[in-house]
């Protein structure tokens, strides 16, 4: 099996970075990406519950427990 690679419009996995005083949890969030700048950096549109941002130069995290401000591919089932 081949490794994914980003491309325009793909659905992807943001890990949201929650508040540094703990109310909001990181948790991840549905994204499309809108640009790819390589193959694990990525500029993405992230649809949370408060709306919609964009967050660009985003980072692949394909550690165990995902950091906040990265993306990932969403598990398979």
């Amino acid at each position: 099996m081949s490794e994914q690679k980003p491309t325009i419009g793909r659905l992807v996995h943001y890990q949201a970075h929650g508040s540094p005083d703990g109310t909001h949890k990181s948790e991840p969030r549905a994204a499309v990406v809108t640009a790819v700048e390589s193959d694990t950096v990525v500029s993405l549109c992230v649809m949370s519950p408060g709306g919609l941002f964009f967050s660009h130069g985003c980072s692949l995290d394909a550690g165990e427990t995902p950091k906040g401000g990265t993306w990932r591919w969403p598990p398979r089932s």
